[in-house]
Parts: C-alpha cells; structure tokens; sequence
C-alpha cells in the first residue's frame, strides 16, 4: 500500500516540479498546514512556514468551491497583495496545479504542485496527474 509520501513523490517525479505539498484541515492547526511534502533538491520546504494566512487566499477560495486551480504564471493569476506575497514567501513561486480533496462534501486537504522561478505551461496530462494523485490522498486519509 502507497503512502502518501509515495503519491506525493510519484507526482514529483511525473510532473518534474520543484515542490509536491500535502495540507490538510486539522482541528486545532492554523488553517491548512503542510503535513506532507516532496522536494526537488536544493528546493525549501513549507511545513513550518505559517506566515501566509490560507482561508483568505483566493486559491483557496477556489478550494472551498471544488475547484481545481492551474496556473502557468502565477504572478499573473491575481492582483491581491496577500497572494502576491504568498507567491515570495513560498520561495518563488511561478506556477502552481492546486487541487482539492473534498469528503464528505467538505474541503479535507488540498495536494499542490508548484514550480518555482519561472512560469511553465501545464500539460493537460501533468493536470490529470494532480487530479488523479488528489482521488489518491483522499483514499489514503
């Protein structure tokens, strides 16, 4: 049986990115915190940083409705300043497949693939790979 370390990597890998995060909403975190993780080398990890206040992001408001978020420049995505500084607090960050496992009708964890850098377009198979690694998490939780 895959852990979701290994469905995190595995997604990595498929995708070539720089970072694969896992977050969940745990009673009693700050909102949404990073529980799992894979990092091309020399790439920062996310799990302590609690600076960027998430329910408030329009990512995640996107989130909230079921939505699957991909941006080939993330830059471009949004005007909002909190997003914009998220993009410098997670190291750079240029693009970004979000995608949200829900249960039971509600927003449970939310698998992230970003690229840091430079913007890169998204293949439509790279896309189907976050889906399919988010049906994973969700099987594993």
């Amino acid at each position: 049986m895959p852990t979701l370390e290994d469905v995190l990597r595995d997604l990595l890998e498929t995708t070539r990115a720089s970072r694969v995060t896992l977050r969940r909403d745990l009673p009693g975190e700050s909102a949404f915190p990073v529980v799992a993780e894979a990092l091309a080398p020399g790439v920062g990890s996310l799990r302590a940083e609690r600076s960027v206040h998430l329910p408030s992001q329009p990512v995640v408001l996107e989130m909230l409705r079921g939505r699957q978020v991909v941006q080939d420049d993330a830059a471009a995505a949004y005007d909002d300043p909190a997003f914009q500084r998220m993009l410098d607090v997670y190291g750079g960050l240029a693009a970004q497949i979000v995608t949200p496992v829900v249960r039971d009708g509600t927003l449970d964890a939310i698998v992230s693939v970003h690229q840091l850098g430079a913007p890169r377009r998204w293949t439509d198979d790279e896309i189907a790979a976050a889906a399919r690694a988010a049906e994973r998490v969700s099987e594993l939780l």
